[in-house]
């Protein structure tokens, strides 16, 4: 079966931190570690909530604004230097954009309702991917089978015409479930080796 398909995971993979010292810091001042601020910011349920779109990001910050008793104008202080280094991968974003010209690329992210006006806003990749497929604007987070199911049905293609990439292996095994082919993502080089090598193995 040819590959039609190849679906990239967004943070950690095209966006990832370069340096963890700011995160480190600002959990040292609130009295967390990195990766309680992590699950603080991301996850547990106002975090969950709004992946799922259940409520807005701006609801998400509200919430968290009043769990520290900050304001909300220094909630989003203290959210503008926990992701001070998150930076593109603008090497990744070429490679996504070469393999544009010969399959169908989408973008499959756990993600909070404002991620698509600031990649068409801010970041201006949007013309990397076919389709972007966002959790909170479909109520559905990965690993749940029903999203890679959306992605690639989207993208017109079958589940084994696709190969999903994700640094958080639990999301590729989710993909890996549903039929898809499933990467883990590490680092830029053995990506794509990665899939270089399984593009060229995977034929009719």
């Amino acid at each position: 079966m040819t590959i039609k398909a190849i679906i990239f995971d967004l943070g950690g993979v095209l966006l990832r931190t370069t340096d963890f010292t700011p995160r480190e810091q600002l959990a040292a001042r609130l009295g967390m570690g990195r990766h309680e601020l992590e699950e603080f910011i991301f996850g547990r349920e106002s975090g969950n909530r709004a992946q799922r779109g259940e409520i807005s990001v701006q609801q998400h910050w509200a919430n968290l604004a009043a769990q520290i008793h900050y304001s909300e104008e220094a909630l989003i202080a203290l959210v503008e230097e926990f992701f001070a280094k998150d930076e593109l991968d603008p090497g990744l974003l070429d490679y996504v954009r070469s393999l544009h010209a010969s399959y169908k690329t989408g973008l499959l992210s756990n993600a909070f309702d404002d991620l698509r006006q600031i990649i068409t806003e801010r970041w201006h990749f949007e013309d990397a991917f076919d389709d972007m497929v966002i959790s909170a604007e479909v109520g559905l987070v990965k690993p749940d089978a029903r999203i890679y199911q959306m992605a690639v049905e989207r993208l017109g293609v079958e589940a084994r015409q696709a190969v999903f990439v994700d640094d958080m292996q639990r999301n590729v095994e989710g993909a890996k479930w549903v039929g898809l082919h499933g990467i883990h993502f590490q680092n830029p080089e053995q990506i794509r080796h990665d899939l270089d090598n399984l593009l060229s193995s995977v034929s009719d």
